[in-house]
C-alpha cells in the first residue's frame, strides 16, 4: 500500500487525515525501518507493508468504536506501538498509555515520540498484571493487537477497563477462539458487544475486532494471579 492508497482508504474509515499526520507517519515509518536493520521490532520489512499491516490496520479499531467521544486509551502488548502510537497520531485528544514487557520495544518507543510532536501520551515497560492496581476501573478503552489467547487476555485486560466501558481485542480470523471466550466474558461481568470481521486491502488477510463492554467494577482482591490465568483459563473445561 503506497501513500495514496493509504490516505484513500483511510479517508472510507472516516478519519481526517492531515498533512501533519503524513509526516508523523513518514517519520515513523523510516525510523521504524531503521531501527529495525539492528533492533528486531517487527517482521516486516518494507515501507508498502508498514503501511498497509501496521498503520491502516491499527485505524481499523475505528470501525468498532468511536473514539472522538473516548478520553483514555491503553494498549497491551503495544511492541513497536500498534495499534496505541498510531490511534494517537489521529487522535490526539485521546491520553494513551503503551504497555509492552519488551524493553527493546519500549526503548525505542521512548525514543520514537519526541519526534512526532505528540503529548499525553506514556511508554509503560512493565506485564500487564503488575500495573492492574494502578489503572484499575480506570480506562475507557484498553486494546490489544494480535496478543495471547482471547480467554486469558480478557482476564488481564477487562479489570482496567471504566463500567460500561470496552476492552476490544483486534484478531485474524478467530471465531472460535470467541467461541471459546463467552463463560470468560459471563464470569468477569462483561458482555459481548459487537463483533466485527472483514478484510483488509489488497487481500491482505481477515481482521476481526471483538468488544466486550463492562458492567461491573472489578475487585482488586478477588483477581486470580497470573500463574493460575495461565493454567487455567476461564473456559467452563478448565475450571
Amino acid at each position: 500500500m503506497n501513500i495514496e492508497e493509504f490516505i484513500k482508504e483511510v479517508k472510507k474509515l472516516g478519519i481526517n487525515i492531515t498533512s501533519e499526520n503524513i509526516k508523523q507517519l513518514e517519520i515513523y515509518c523510516d525510523y521504524l525501518l531503521e531501527y529495525n536493520t539492528h533492533t528486531n521490532l517487527t517482521a516486516i520489512k518494507t515501507k508498502e507493508d508498514v503501511y498497509l499491516k501496521h498503520f491502516y490496520d491499527s485505524l481499523t479499531l475505528i470501525k468498532i468504536v468511536d473514539l472522538t467521544q473516548e478520553n483514555t486509551l491503553l494498549d497491551i502488548g503495544t511492541g513497536a506501538g500498534f495499534p496505541g502510537l498510531v490511534l494517537k497520531i489521529f487522535f490526539p485528544h485521546l491520553q494513551v498509555y503503551l504497555v509492552d514487557s519488551n524493553n527493546k520495544k519500549t526503548k525505542f518507543l521512548d525514543s520514537l515520540i519526541p519526534k512526532l510532536n505528540v503529548d499525553n501520551i506514556e511508554v509503560i515497560n512493565n506485564r500487564i498484571e503488575n500495573i492492574t492496581p494502578k489503572f484499575l476501573n480506570s480506562i475507557d478503552i484498553v486494546t490489544a493487537r494480535a496478543v495471547t489467547n482471547l480467554p486469558v487476555l480478557l482476564e488481564l485486560a477487562t479489570p482496567l477497563v471504566s463500567v460500561d466501558k470496552y476492552f476490544i481485542a483486534m484478531k485474524g480470523n478467530s471465531r472460535e477462539e470467541l467461541d471459546n471466550s463467552k463463560y470468560a466474558i459471563s464470569t468477569l461481568n462483561c458482555q459481548l458487544n459487537k463483533v466485527i470481521t472483514f478484510n483488509l486491502p489488497n487481500n491482505a488477510g481477515v481482521r476481526m475486532l471483538i468488544s466486550v463492554q463492562k458492567n461491573k467494577k472489578s475487585d482488586l482482591n478477588k483477581l486470580r494471579p497470573y500463574e493460575k490465568i495461565i493454567k487455567k483459563p476461564l473456559q467452563k473445561k478448565h475450571i
